[in-house]
């Protein structure tokens, strides 16, 4: 099945996952690249996207596989300029290819957290985050399932982690985290700081998803 990468960005951050699958299907139409679509009463169009990104977040490296319909042949290196036409501000196609991985191989993911502090930085600059998450005690956050809120140490989940700042009053954090059984949003590394160190917590925080991995650390596509 044929894959594209693509990045949300901007405005497009706030559009949720079921209506960016709409999005695509509709430019799918629009850049006259037939779909293939479920058999019955409600045919579905075969499009799907990888690790679902929260809402508010953007990403770089965004992966959607689709299935084109029978007997439709377009040239690969055609689509992301037909999709790119049609799409809204905040998001691009940036490649397609063939056919890709098996998605069980996609293991982990790396990203970027801005955090902000409106009364300047706290005294001590990035060692002390980073030595905050490099303890070896369990770590909690609560989590929302599908079952309803459970208690996560999401330590284990963060491989490796750096920080630098980037001005009085912003520093990044550069994460790679478990991506898939278990998943790691990027965001709870900020709920725990207001959670167990909040000396260190910012007062407001956006993650930019920049890479999605395999187990040998090689970008997946």
């Amino acid at each position: 099945m044929p894959r594209l990468l693509f990045a949300k960005t901007g405005n497009a951050v706030w559009i949720s996952h079921l209506d960016l699958m709409r999005v695509f299907q509709r430019a799918f139409r629009r850049g006259g690249i037939l779909i293939r679509h479920s058999q019955g009463f409600t045919p579905r169009a075969h499009v799907s996207i990888a690790l679902p990104l929260p809402v508010g977040q953007e990403s770089v490296c965004e992966l959607l596989d689709f299935d084109l319909a029978q007997g439709v042949v377009i040239p690969l290196e055609e689509i992301p300029a037909r999709l790119n036409a049609t799409l809204p501000s905040g998001l691009h196609v940036l490649a397609a290819w063939p056919e890709g991985r098996k998605l069980r191989e996609l293991t982990h993911l790396d990203a970027a957290l801005t955090l902000e502090y409106d009364r300047g930085f706290p005294s001590g600059g990035a060692a002390p985050m980073e030595a905050f998450f490099r303890e070896d005690t369990p770590l909690p956050v609560p989590k929302r399932t599908k079952s309803g809120m459970t208690e996560l140490d999401i330590r284990p989940m963060i491989c490796s982690l750096s920080c630098r700042q980037t001005g009085s009053q912003t520093l990044e954090l550069t994460c790679r985290v478990c991506a898939q059984n278990p998943s790691l949003n990027p965001m709870l590394l900020a709920e725990a700081l207001r959670l167990h160190c909040p000396g260190l917590a910012p007062d407001f925080a956006k993650v930019r998803r920049l890479e999605v991995l395999d187990s040998q650390g090689i970008p997946f596509r």
